[in-house]
């Protein structure tokens, strides 16, 4: 075996036919399958659609994969199955992009107003690279290409595959995900809560309109909303031990129709991340507190409507120990430590099998204005379609090993 590997690994506590030249083997087809996946990973990232709009998308990577025409999933979600019976590991990637409109200036950008933004064009082709590597050099334990809809949106298609029983003889799921507050070369393999608990939440104040003049014969419900979201802040910073963290953020403030008219009405929306289960109905309980009695200083009455979304999504502790093991034997620079207050419906897959998210770095640039996920200048290098693809390997042999 490989000069890398432990004691125990190489006593044979790996699968039998994961030696060191059959693992070089696999790497080789991985690389030699590298320069049609970059040319997949232009023509998606070119041609995007939106949650619930997939089917070309899904088409294209069925296509790529050459291992047939799988089994729909989830509306626009497919399955396809690499290698022989039994229970597989399921490695997932993405399909769906964001209304967003491209700013990267590159030869294969969308201009439709549509965009991946948040690199499922690279965890696509890095998914076709390690199938089609796979299904040339043969793998004992079966692979399943979980092309899954819908990430980016609710209800999310994590819950649908699921709902849907095709994981429940998975020995493992597997994601990999680009991160660009990882700097370029790293991935992480961490234990434990990798992304947040995300809900949303509604915030509605009633108040009595009238004219901006006489401001005195109103209960304005904008004041009442400025001051409800900045109280907000205490839910994060003062009411949430720092150790465990919160973050609330308000992206969505609406009020009035004119500037010399007080409405009657004011919202905002917004999200709510935990790190913890149970944290989620006390932060939500917060937020109401906060408003109701914040409208009312004001003389207005305040209402809270919050939408459970996506649960904290926790890596298996032995997944995340021997992947990070065969990251390093690859020389791949490991982080076991990073987490992220960004959320994920792949934790949705933690509800019926092991599961592992692992995190690729993007960064070449330290500064906090760099554009990251979601962003119209995001554009990951096309390394880090190699990059995704070693990730899913170590996240394959790290549920083989287990298993």
């Amino acid at each position: 075996m490989g000069s890398w590997l432990s004691d125990a690994e190489q006593e044979g506590s790996v699968p039998r036919h994961a030696n060191g030249a059959w693992i070089d083997k696999f790497r080789a087809a991985i690389a030699d399958e590298l320069p049609a996946a970059v040319a997949l990973r232009h023509r998606l990232h070119a041609d995007p659609r939106v949650s619930g709009d997939e089917h070309d998308t899904a088409r294209a990577v069925v296509h790529a994969l050459d291992a047939g025409d799988g089994v729909a999933v989830a509306g626009t979600g497919r399955l396809v199955r690499i290698g022989g019976e039994g229970p597989p590991v399921v490695l997932r990637a993405e399909l769906d992009a964001l209304p967003i409109l491209e700013q990267t200036g590159v030869a294969w950008a969308a201009r439709s107003g549509v965009m991946h933004a948040c690199g499922h064009d690279v965890h696509l082709a890095a998914l076709v690279a390690i199938c089609r590597a796979a299904a040339r050099i043969g793998v004992t334990v079966p692979i399943l290409a979980l092309l899954q809809p819908r990430e980016e949106t609710a209800p999310s298609g994590a819950e649908d595959v699921v709902a849907a029983g095709v994981l429940d003889d998975a020995l493992a799921v597997i994601g990999v995900h680009v991160q660009p507050r990882l700097a370029s070369g790293v991935v992480s393999a961490t234990a434990g809560p990798v992304n947040a608990a995300a809900d949303e939440f509604e915030i509605t104040i009633d108040g009595h309109g009238g004219h901006a003049g006489y401001p005195h014969v109103t209960r304005d419900p904008v004041l009442a909303l400025c001051q409800a979201v900045v109280s907000l802040q205490q839910v994060a910073s003062r009411r949430f031990d720092p150790v465990l963290g919160a973050v609330c953020s308000v992206g969505q403030v609406t009020a009035g129709s004119a500037p010399n008219v007080i409405p009657r009405t004011a919202t905002a929306r917004g999200s709510i991340r935990v790190m913890r289960e149970q944290d989620r109905a006390v932060a939500a309980d917060l937020i109401r507190d906060i408003v109701s009695h914040t409208a009312a200083a004001h003389g207005c009455e305040g209402r809270v409507r919050v939408d459970r979304l996506q649960p904290v999504l926790h890596n298996a502790p032995a997944l995340a120990g021997r992947a990070a093991r065969w990251l390093t034997g690859f020389g791949v620079t490991t982080d076991t430590g990073f987490r992220s207050y960004g959320a994920d419906d792949f934790a949705h897959y933690r509800e019926v099998a092991d599961g592992l998210m692992l995190f690729v770095g993007t960064a070449t640039d330290a500064s906090p204005e760099s554009p990251g996920l979601h962003h119209g200048r995001f554009l990951p290098d096309d390394a880090l379609v190699g990059q995704v693809a070693e990730g899913f390997l170590a996240g394959y042999l790290a549920a083989v090993q287990g298993g």
